[in-house]
């Protein structure tokens, strides 16, 4: 796979051993060990991939995170000790695709860096897998990766893409949770299932302003979400 990985880490071993498996795989990769360089280093060579620490010196993850924004160009895996359920979510809604926690295999690092890639820069394989999808108010352009409500762009991250997406590919079905994050992330691995609903929630958000404060998912308790058709009609 060609793309370019920039590692956060201070912990040189870490960051040698990650810089190692990417580049079998093919990919560029950049290292930097202090959170303050990564705003240099993103502006000089811009990444597909940010694989960031939590806690690093001059600037943590989170603020670094804070700092760059929603980036529809740029994926976030964050890399981090710290287990703490507020601080795992409080990450996801600051626009991390991933979480995963030390220790760690480097090859599953790779596997869900490539399946958060193939989100960023999905390759249609035919007409119809790159055609623009549209519902009422809403037309996803994947070819592009471009969202937007009436002429109104949405500033997506690329799993906030993925699974507006895979609602848009699905507009009639309610989906679960697990079964939602397995077709947006390409993988089935269970503990990804209680983040789901951080990233409906951040996805939410940046679809009612544009859509007048109306939601435009419902939630079916106990089975999952599924899109209300009514939110994204035209207003008569």
């Amino acid at each position: 796979m060609n793309a370019r990985v920039l590692i956060a880490e201070d912990e040189a071993k870490i960051a040698r051993l990650l810089q190692d498996y990417f580049v079998a795989e093919g990919m560029q990769v950049d290292w930097v060990d202090r959170g303050d360089a990564v705003l240099a280093q993103v502006q000089r060579q811009p990444p597909d991939l940010l694989l960031l620490d939590l806690m690093l010196p001059g600037m943590s993850g989170l603020d670094v995170c804070r700092a760059l924004g929603p980036r529809p160009d740029l994926a976030i895996i964050m890399l981090t000790a710290r287990v703490d359920e507020i601080d795992r979510l409080l990450g996801l809604e600051l626009g991390a695709d991933d979480y995963i926690c030390k220790p760690f295999s480097p090859r599953e690092v790779v596997a869900r860096a490539k399946a958060v890639l193939r989100r960023l820069r999905p390759e249609a394989t035919t007409a119809a897998a790159g055609a623009a999808l549209r519902l009422g108010r809403l037309t996803l352009d994947p070819a592009a990766h471009e969202a937007r409500v009436d002429d109104t762009p949405l500033q997506l991250t690329p799993l906030e893409f993925a699974l507006l997406r895979t609602f848009l590919e699905h507009p009639r079905e309610v989906i679960a949770r697990e079964r939602l994050l397995q077709r947006a992330r390409g993988t089935d691995y269970a503990g990804y299932a209680r983040n789901i609903d951080s990233h409906m929630k951040n996805l939410r958000r940046k679809l009612r302003e544009p859509l007048g404060g109306a939601d435009p998912f419902r939630t079916v308790y106990g089975c999952g979400y599924a899109l209300d058709h009514a939110a994204l009609e035209p207003a008569s």
